[in-house]
């Protein structure tokens, strides 16, 4: 059998097998839940992720289909608020969530080995490799301006994981400027969390503070905001190595 043909063993025909065992072991197994979300969906986490597929929020954080509203993008970048009048994809997003759904936490999710901040780092206006890429992860050009000189060459690794974590800050305070994520903030019914996973490790990060610093999340602990209050505890339901 052709590979590369429908019905073939190749990606896309891994695809169709696992859709059919979703139907099995979610779809027809739980009935329940997807008659509930029949009626619409009532996320209350909304998570901004990057494109990467190594890093899918969802598998991530062990969530059913209507625990997380995703957006998701080169390095998970959040860009500052614009009325240019242009299309604005991840803001339109996280407007929907924020005002629409009524999220109760936005997460700004990065992670290790993330190709996009090193391509941020990297940036070249007179070798541009990308059309497009190369515009976008400039939302983030203070992270570069940040790690010059920050350590030596001999320490690219420890800079790289460093501009990971200054991204999903950058992001965080980008997020904080929205007027509708600063109300809901200050009315204390909305906060904004900045993680990292380093998959590398097997480990899940939180920031302190719209400033850092990162520190590594235990199983069944409820995170804390980098903005915005602390939430009544109630379940967690992402696991953490």
């Amino acid at each position: 059998m052709d590979m590369h043909q429908p019905g073939g063993h190749g990606a896309l025909g891994r695809l169709v097998a696992g859709f059919d065992r979703f139907r099995q072991d979610h779809f027809e197994a739980d009935h329940d839940l997807y008659d509930r979300l029949l009626d619409g969906q009532q996320p209350e986490v909304l998570v901004i992720a990057c494109s990467d597929s190594r890093t899918d929020p969802a598998i991530i954080c062990g969530a059913r289909p209507g625990d997380l509203f995703v957006v998701r993008n080169v390095a998970a970048l959040v860009p500052p608020p614009s009325t240019d009048g242009a299309p604005h994809g991840t803001a339109a997003a996280i407007e929907f969530g924020v005002k629409a759904l009524g999220v109760r936490d936005v997460v700004v999710l990065g992670h290790s080995f993330c190709a996009g901040v090193r391509c941020m780092l990297d940036h070249d206006h007179g070798a541009q490799r990308f059309d497009y890429v190369s515009d976008w992860v400039e939302v983030a050009r203070e992270v570069r301006a940040e790690m010059d000189g920050l350590v030596t060459e001999a320490e690219r690794v420890l800079v790289a994981r460093r501009a990971e974590q200054a991204a999903v800050l950058t992001s965080l305070r980008h997020l904080a400027a929205y007027p509708f994520v600063a109300e809901r903030v200050a009315a204390g019914t909305l906060s904004l969390h900045g993680w990292y996973f380093h998959f590398g490790w097997g480990v899940l990060q939180a920031a302190a503070g719209p400033e850092g610093p990162f520190r590594q999340l235990d199983a069944g602990e409820q995170p804390l905001p980098a903005i915005g209050r602390a939430a009544e505890p109630r379940a967690v339901r992402c696991p953490v190595a």
